[in-house]
């Protein structure tokens, strides 16, 4: 049974909860533009008093490190619904591309975070549980001839990692667009190793079946 101190907290904790959710969504879209923004920006975006955001992050370092989990952990979760047993690794590495794609407000974040707030270092420290089945994924296809085998399957992953992160950047920055990921999927594949082709033909067919599904 709720006790009555317990039932006053309740209004105040909603708050914090949806101050806390405002000042993430504003500091996710002013950093993606300017990774060097203000707290002060941040907490006026998100319309709160910056006594409330330092509340909720004790330095501008926590709130980043706060979005950089978020990022990985959007990618980790969009990377593991995309898991079909058995899947040849040519499918399984294209549904992890489209994957990518489809959490692009994250993947942009730590493309801007990585220019300067966090550091390509700490980018790749985020990002090393998803690259681990992402090496995975390619070993198995270069064992199996799928995929180009002249650099071990870690550089090769690596690479792939910064091309994704580059076409990522271009898709916010140019007039280049890329709305389902289609192109940046398939140039995925072709840098991997994987005739043209082939490369547009599977990607096509993996968002052909998602949109029938």
């Amino acid at each position: 049974m709720q006790t009555p101190d317990t039932l006053a907290r309740i209004p105040q904790l909603r708050d914090a909860h949806s101050h806390r959710s405002r000042i993430l969504t504003a500091a996710r879209q002013k950093l993606r533009d300017d990774p060097d923004a203000s707290l002060d920006s941040i907490a006026q975006a998100a319309g709160v008093a910056r006594r409330t955001l330092y509340h909720h992050f004790s330095s501008r370092q926590a709130l980043i490190a706060e979005l950089t989990q978020e990022a990985a952990q959007a990618l980790q979760q969009a990377f593991a619904a995309t898991r079909i047993p058995g899947a040849d690794p040519l499918a399984e590495m294209a549904r992890m591309a489209l994957a990518a794609w489809a959490v692009g407000d994250q993947y942009r974040m730590l493309v801007s975070l990585g220019r300067r707030a966090v550091g390509r270092e700490a980018i790749r420290t985020t990002l090393a549980p998803a690259r681990e089945e992402a090496v995975a994924t390619l070993r198995r296809g270069q064992d199996e001839g799928v995929f180009a085998d002249h650099v071990p399957a870690r550089v090769l992953a690596q690479a792939l990692e910064a091309l994704m992160l580059a076409l990522a950047e271009e898709n916010t920055e140019s007039t280049w667009a890329d709305p389902r990921g289609e192109a940046a999927a398939t140039a995925f594949l072709v840098a991997a190793g994987v005739a043209p082709r082939v490369a547009a033909r599977r990607v096509r067919d993996l968002l052909r079946d998602a949109e029938v599904g």
